[in-house]
C-alpha cells in the first residue's frame, strides 16, 4: 500500500505553510517567472496562470495521492501573502527519506524565509512523519542556496559532477543551458540540534532541480 503525506498546515513565528489553493495562481505564476528561477531551476517557462492553476488543481494533488511527495504553499502569518513554495519529491517510504526544494519570491528574498520554512519542513518530517532522511541539491553556482543548506545544519555529502543544468541569459535576452555540478546535501534528526537560531539573515533561494 503507497503511503502519502497528509494534507497538513505548518505554522513558524513568521509563516504558514499550507496547501495551494486557486487564489495563489497569479502570485505562484509571477514567482515562477522570475528571473532567478528561470536561472537555477527546470519550472516551465513562461509559466502562466494557466500552468499555475493546472498544477494546483491537478499535477500536486497528484503527486500527493500517489505518495511521490509533497507541495506547500509559504505565506506571510500577517499579511497571508504568498512567500515562496516547499516541495518534497523523490520520497521513498520505506527508507522514510525524501528531498526537499523551495523557492522564494523575489520581493521576500533576504528574509530568511526559506530558511525558516525549511527547517519547519525538516523538524514536521523527523517529529510527526517519522522520517530519517532529507535531502537537498544546489547547483554548484547558487551560493544562496549552499547558505541555507549550512544554516539548518544540512551536512555536505560531496558532489555530482555535471549532474545539473542551469540556464544563464544572453544580452539579447534569450537562455542557454549550461551544464555544472550539484552538491548533494542531508539532513537527519540529529542534526537539528543546535538548530533554530537566527534564521533571518542571508540568503534564501534554492532550487528545484526537477519539475514535473
Amino acid at each position: 500500500m503507497t503511503s502519502t503525506f497528509p494534507t497538513i498546515s505548518i505554522s513558524t513565528e513568521r509563516l504558514v505553510l499550507r496547501p495551494f489553493e486557486q487564489d495563489d495562481v497569479s502570485a505562484l505564476a509571477e514567482m515562477m517567472n522570475d528571473e532567478q528561477v528561470v536561472a537555477w531551476t527546470d519550472v516551465p517557462q513562461p509559466f502562466t496562470e494557466d500552468e499555475a492553476r493546472r498544477w494546483i488543481t491537478e499535477h500536486a494533488p497528484a503527486a500527493r495521492a500517489a505518495g511521490r511527495g509533497l507541495d506547500l504553499a509559504v505565506t506571510e502569518f500577517l499579511t497571508q501573502r504568498l512567500v515562496g513554495l516547499v516541495r518534497l519529491t523523490r520520497t521513498d517510504w520505506r527508507v522514510r527519506a525524501t528531498e526537499l526544494s523551495y523557492i522564494v519570491a523575489p520581493w521576500a528574498r533576504g528574509e530568511g524565509y526559506a530558511s525558516e520554512a525549511a527547517l519547519a519542513t525538516a523538524r514536521w518530517l523527523f517529529t510527526d512523519q517519522k522520517f530519517e532522511r532529507i535531502e537537498l541539491r544546489t547547483a554548484a553556482g547558487n551560493t544562496a542556496a549552499q547558505q541555507v543548506a549550512q544554516k539548518i545544519g544540512c551536512v555536505s555529502e560531496g558532489v555530482l559532477r555535471n549532474a545539473c543544468i542551469a540556464h544563464v541569459r544572453a544580452e539579447d535576452g534569450t537562455w542557454s543551458d549550461v551544464r555544472t555540478d550539484h552538491i548533494v546535501w542531508s539532513l537527519l534528526p540529529e542534526d537539528l540540534d543546535g538548530t533554530g537560531g537566527d534564521l533571518a539573515a542571508g540568503g534564501d533561494f534554492a532550487p528545484f532541480p526537477d519539475w514535473h
